[in-house]
């Protein structure tokens, strides 16, 4: 290190505003979230979307706040709110030409935020991803980081994420309507993206499936395939009776015992290490007919050098695997193909969906 003339260091090139503003949007991203959470809370959208006005009528505050179940309301911060999350595109903002008030109506992104359509709502997501629960654990990053162990979750919360979950009833009904939520979202798309194939699939198995809803979907838009949901026997104990849906006990890391033509496998194995993600597919390989068939997996691949929005939201979803999970992760193709072929999967095809997942159709080696 040299001093310069004036008696401090060179450092080189200069740091720049636009370097400044540049972290600075970065650092200050989560007030987005928390804006998102305020207006979820309130009701705003809903209030928006009121049946009487029609879909796309705009409102002034006042009519927005009369359709809030708040007397004590506080419009200026609601207005400032509200201008926030428009200058973000969230809401739709225009000044009616007679009376000079600023009118709000719903967009593509606020549609999202609306209850009554529940195959098409972010709302529990958004209510999980603000959670206390799940805040405290980004504040443990850096620790869990520079000492290992303890994830952040863990680490804020004092135990893992699904232990947690069977000790705090109402973080856990709001885990759960966010995953409900995100499988309606995900289904949808992916039923739309692949559904020559499930064409030739005569038995299906969900492993890891939850309560059954995602094979259900595919069993309802393609009723000649028989439903199998495979999760641990606690977990099917409650599941909902769903139409030529069966609903199976066990554990994926022991053995799968349905032989299948094809095997589902939606956001399970990100919540693992790679060491147990082969157990995994080894399992899924010898459950497949006469190890035919094809495992059908619906997950992130990571593109770094990729900027579109679902492949950032990919990377986002890496670090919330970090911080929520003590070995999960999401993978690039490279690393999939690794994964696949120790697992016995020698072949796959990746088909991209409108969501940060793909498919990932894989065949046994």
């Amino acid at each position: 290190m040299t001093e310069g003339t004036n008696g401090s260091a060179d450092h080189g090139e200069e740091a720049t505003p636009q370097g400044q503003a540049e972290i600075l949007q970065i650092l200050d991203n989560f007030i987005e979230s928390m804006s998102l959470k305020c207006v979820v809370e309130l009701g705003v959208a809903d209030a928006l979307n009121s049946d009487h006005l029609g879909h796309n009528h705009p409102m002034t505050l006042l009519q927005i706040a009369a359709r809030l179940p708040f007397p004590n309301l506080d419009m200026d911060r609601l207005s400032r709110v509200m201008r926030f999350l428009s200058c973000r595109k969230v809401f739709d903002a225009t000044v009616d030409k007679e009376s000079g008030e600023t009118m709000y109506g719903l967009t593509d992104a606020s549609r999202w935020l609306l209850t009554n359509n529940k195959s098409e709502s972010l709302v529990p997501t958004v209510l999980l991803a603000t959670h206390p629960c799940a805040m405290a654990a980004w504040n443990s990053m850096s620790t869990s980081i520079a000492e290992g162990g303890a994830c952040g979750f863990s680490r804020a919360n004092g135990s893992t994420l699904y232990d947690f979950q069977s000790k705090n009833y109402e973080y856990k009904k709001v885990f759960r309507e966010a995953m409900a939520g995100n499988t309606r979202v995900v289904m949808k798309a992916v039923l739309e993206y692949y559904k020559d194939g499930f064409d030739n699939v005569g038995t299906l198995v969900d492993v890891g499936g939850g309560s059954g809803d995602a094979v259900a979907e595919i069993v309802k838009a393609h009723p000649h395939i028989n439903g199998f949901n495979f999760d641990l026997p606690n977990v099917v104990a409650s599941a909902p009776e769903y139409p030529n849906v069966s609903h199976v006990g066990g554990d994926m890391f022991s053995t799968i015992p349905i032989k299948a033509d094809a095997i589902f496998l939606k956001w399970i194995l990100h919540n693992w290490s790679d060491e147990k993600c082969i157990e995994i597919l080894k399992n899924c390989r010898e459950a497949l007919q006469e190890k035919k068939g094809k495992l059908i997996i619906v997950e992130a691949v990571l593109r770094p050098k990729s900027e579109s929005l679902f492949d950032v939201e990919a990377q986002r979803y890496d670090l919330k695997m970090l911080v929520i999970s003590p070995s999960g992760k999401e993978r690039s193709e490279d690393e999939w193909k690794k994964l696949l072929k120790l697992g016995g999967f020698s072949r796959y095809n990746i088909i991209k969906i409108p969501s940060f997942l793909s498919i990932i159709e894989a065949f046994p080696s």
